[in-house]
């Protein structure tokens, strides 16, 4: 075969080779314009970002950036201990309003927010939009989830807690659901 003929190498990008130090940069100067937590990861690239949050204290994030593509990763909660069917239809509802990140399991069966993005679309803009989408989706989703999924065990902690005069204060927002029970 001649090497007219023989396929072409691939050719190495020096473009891209110098998309992913230069992201890092934005992404750095924009976490530490916003104040918020971050820590380099145990990957390359790899930045682990913590959200403050509301209903669910904090959310942290995997940030991976390689010359193409930014992937992100967030825990949200682990493996529903029951009504794992209204928990799942619950979370895939919940996927049709999001933007760039959806919600999916691991092997385990513990819930993760998923997205990915091309590197060059890593500046303020765009991580503002998607880091207030995975705090929105994880935060506002919270309570619902551990009502769903949780809740027999929750019953459990309340009425220990009550037959102890243990505080109940952190199980307050679903007071609405437990104090019934506890009385019966």
């Amino acid at each position: 075969m001649s090497a007219d003929l023989a396929p072409e190498e691939p050719s190495t990008d020096d473009a891209a080779a110098d998309r992913a130090p230069a992201a890092e940069a934005r992404l750095t100067a924009y976490l530490d314009s916003v104040g918020l937590g971050w820590e380099l990861g145990g990957r390359p690239g790899e930045y682990v970002v913590t959200l403050p949050g509301e209903k669910k204290l904090k959310t942290v994030v995997s940030l991976l950036v390689r010359d193409r593509t930014t992937s992100l990763s967030a825990f949200v909660i682990r493996n529903p201990d029951e009504n794992h069917e209204a928990f799942y239809r619950t979370l895939l509802r919940r996927n049709l309003r999001l933007q760039g990140v959806a919600y999916a399991i691991d092997t385990d069966g513990d819930v993760y927010l998923r997205g990915e993005l091309p590197t060059t679309a890593l500046d303020e803009e765009h991580l503002d939009q998607l880091l207030g989408v995975v705090l929105t989706a994880s935060d506002e989703a919270f309570n619902e989830l551990l009502a769903l999924g949780f809740l027999g065990s929750m019953k459990k902690e309340w009425a220990w807690r009550v037959s102890r005069g243990e505080s109940t204060r952190n199980l307050d927002a679903f007071r609405h659901l437990l104090e019934d029970t506890s009385q019966a």
